[in-house]
């Protein structure tokens, strides 16, 4: 499925979104597709509507998605939905599974193998949203199109 724009004018404001939605399989390809998906989006969108989308918005959204897929494969068993969405000031990845157990970031360990992609997905995104649905959960993670990211990632609600 290819972007669409909510309204018909060329670029997006804060009012207008570009979203696509995605079902992933729940096996081991459905990480690397999201992947895939991710910068198709993002091009797609770019060309477009005429914009610049600088490499560290590109990379940030690959890692974002990949690290919640990831997630919901590890977790959860059946399909996994995402959903991208481009504004003039971010990128919303939405990824839904059927677990209903909402995750928490561990603690810091360095020395810890593993069980550090929520913790990475904190670290780098402007707002994490975490929300149990009436069947499993969804996880919304915003990436500012800006370099220089705000650190208020505990906000516990989108604006």
């Amino acid at each position: 499925m290819g972007p669409s724009a909510d309204d018909g004018s060329t670029g997006p404001d804060e009012q207008q979104v570009i979203r696509a939605g995605y079902a992933l399989g729940g096996d081991g390809r459905c990480i690397a597709e999201a992947r895939h998906h991710a910068a198709a989006f993002l091009d797609q969108a770019a060309s477009d509507h005429q914009l610049t989308l600088s490499a560290r918005t590109r990379d940030l959204t690959q890692l974002v998605v990949s690290e919640l897929v990831t997630n919901a494969r590890k977790y959860a068993s059946g399909p996994v939905l995402m959903e991208l969405r481009l504004t003039a000031r971010a990128v919303d990845v939405v990824v839904w599974d059927s677990d209903p157990a909402v995750p928490a970031a561990r603690a810091a360990d360095p020395g810890r193998i593993g069980q550090h992609g929520l913790e990475i997905v904190k670290a780098v995104t402007e707002k994490l949203l975490m929300e149990q649905e009436p069947v499993g959960k969804r996880i919304t993670a915003r990436i500012a199109l800006s370099d220089t990211p705000r650190s208020d990632t505990t906000t516990p609600a989108l604006m």
